[in-house]
């Protein structure tokens, strides 16, 4: 059997043998993360498919950029992993080389009538959502707001907030991310 180089490599076993190079064991990592052991194996493991905000505590926790985490895929190949990865939306880094700063900018795709796949989930700071095509539902909190295309939400990601597409066709999104 071939070994595997670098680029075929999984998002979690990158995140694995990045987190082993700067020698983090898990519960340092949990920490670092906010994020349990346990779910930190499961991404690790490739059990679990971590969503953009997971993402980026887990790059700020190991200090690399967020899209250092994906695998350098063909572009078809890159769509249908995120697709696999995610289930229910794709995205891209707009910010690429921004794994020192505060901000990141996604172009998040959400495939028809699909939920994000997690119940809620929240991390530290603020987010803007932008919605280019579509419309979608955001909860934040025990709020639930109606976003159409042309219009924002602008809150504090610290809050767990969850996201639905309404439409019938994909919605794409500008969504902003901004961690302390």
């Amino acid at each position: 059997m071939p070994k595997r180089t670098e680029k075929t490599l999984t998002v979690g076993e990158r995140i694995r043998i990045m987190r082993e190079k700067q020698q983090l064991d898990l519960k340092s990592f949990a920490e670092k993360t906010g994020y349990s052991i346990e779910y930190l194996q499961e991404i690790e493991q490739g059990k679990a498919a971590p969503p953009v905000g997971a993402l980026i505590q887990i790059s700020r926790a190991l200090a690399v950029e967020t899209s250092s985490l994906l695998a350098e895929e063909k572009k078809k190949e890159r769509r249908q992993s995120y697709l696999k990865r995610t289930k229910a939306y794709a995205y891209k880094c707009l910010t690429p080389g921004a794994e020192d700063k505060h901000l990141w900018a996604y172009l998040v795709t959400l495939e028809p009538k699909k939920k994000h796949e997690m119940v809620a989930y929240k991390h530290r700071g603020e987010e803007f959502v932008y919605v280019l095509e579509g419309r979608v539902e955001l909860q934040v909190g025990e709020e639930k707001h109606e976003v159409k295309k042309g219009g924002s939400l602008h809150f504090d990601s610290g809050l767990t907030h969850n996201l639905m597409n309404l439409s019938t066709k994909p919605t794409k999104l500008l969504v902003i991310v901004f961690t302390p």
